[in-house]
């Protein structure tokens, strides 16, 4: 029998501080550039002072970029532009600093974690800090069996909810979530249209390195195929998970609902993410709260979970390739916001006292 009951999280999680939010909003009203001439930086800086609890707001000096990396059996079908078990290589191009990711990274002075979850290659090929996490090679083949086993799925969901812990204790501020996975939107494409109640080919998308048409008709199926293994499914969130999730996409949900717990915002990368957020969402309806959107991928499946939570994203720029990219092109964004919320001045404050008379002027 399982300890872990998800319905704690509905408990466990609470707003950010509405009183704070006011309390940012009054002094916004007092600086010196008129409130909303700078457009969602102020409502990013209002928001950011109620997570932190904190007016001023304080500035984003510890950000974090935290991506869970697995394969999924899916990918055999050939639903990806990527072969099947190849999500090995996108971690080591992580981690030699190859990758977009790893650029933007090094620019903005930010560190990258790689948390591996289900990679298909022997654990001892890769850092044990990478792989310390991992509950098994590949995630099951979704459209005819289980991704997870229970057991499985319980470790998964609470290693997310581990890193977020690590994370949080050790001053992170502010984590960029995303994924480096080979099958991982078909995955996320499931989740999303089992829980918005709609048809797999409303949520199929190209995936990031834009698979042709046939490929597209073959991922379509395969979505098809294992959400009529979600639906009977969809009342308990990790059976749901274990069954057509995998390792990387559970871990992803347990650290969104532990890092909302401890009160530590989170930056949402892609279409993976926002799956797991919606599954986060359907756990906690508050946890959202605690989320930002990064940018808007061109995936189908992300525009439906976004509009669910009532999520706008902060950028459109047409980056597809995944992997935390988006979460760092709008990072500077929440920075600028943050500093200008803290920086900008106030109207001096008018006196209330009478103008003393000049001297030697008559008085009647």
């Amino acid at each position: 029998m399982s300890s872990l009951n998800l319905d704690d999280f509905t408990d466990l999680i609470e707003r950010p501080d509405g009183g704070v939010r006011r309390d940012a909003e009054a002094r916004r009203e007092r600086q010196v550039v008129p409130p909303g001439s700078l457009g969602r930086l102020d409502d990013l800086g209002e928001w950011l002072a109620a997570a932190q609890s904190a007016v001023p707001v304080r500035p984003v000096e510890r950000p974090r970029v935290v991506l869970f990396a697995g394969d999924h059996k899916i990918a055999e079908l050939g639903v990806s532009a990527r072969a099947a078990g190849s999500a090995v290589d996108l971690v080591r191009e992580v981690l030699e600093g190859g990758r977009p990711v790893s650029v933007l990274a090094r620019r903005l002075g930010v560190p990258v974690r790689v948390v591996d979850m289900a990679l298909d290659c022997a654990p001892e090929s890769l850092p044990e800090d990478v792989v310390r996490h991992r509950v098994r090679r590949g995630s099951g083949r979704i459209d005819v069996e289980d991704a997870l086993s229970p057991e499985e799925a319980e470790a998964a969901f609470r290693a997310g909810m581990a890193v977020a812990d690590e994370e949080a204790d050790s001053g992170t501020d502010l984590v960029v979530l995303g994924d480096l996975s080979v099958g991982g939107t078909t995955a996320a494409g499931v989740l999303v249209a089992a829980l918005c109640g709609t048809d797999a080919s409303v949520v199929t998308g190209r995936g990031g390195l834009a698979i042709d048409d046939l490929a597209w008709m073959r991922k379509c199926a395969a979505i098809r195929d294992a959400l009529r293994r979600a639906r009977p499914v969809l009342g308990d969130q990790l059976q749901l998970l274990a069954t057509v999730g995998g390792a990387d996409l559970t871990a992803m949900t347990g650290f969104l609902l532990q890092a909302a717990v401890r009160k530590l915002p989170v930056v949402l990368d892609g279409v993976v993410a926002a799956a797991c957020a919606l599954v986060g969402q359907r756990v906690a309806f508050r946890a959202p709260d605690w989320w930002l959107a990064a940018h808007d991928s061109g995936e189908p499946a992300q525009a439906k979970a976004l509009d669910r939570m009532a999520l706008e994203p902060l950028v459109s720029h047409g980056v597809t390739v995944g992997e935390g990219t988006g979460g760092l092109l709008a990072l500077p964004l929440v920075q600028a916001a943050a500093a200008l919320a803290a920086e900008l001045p106030e109207h001096p404050k008018e006196s209330e006292e009478p103008t003393p008379e000049e001297p030697g002027r008559d008085q009647d």
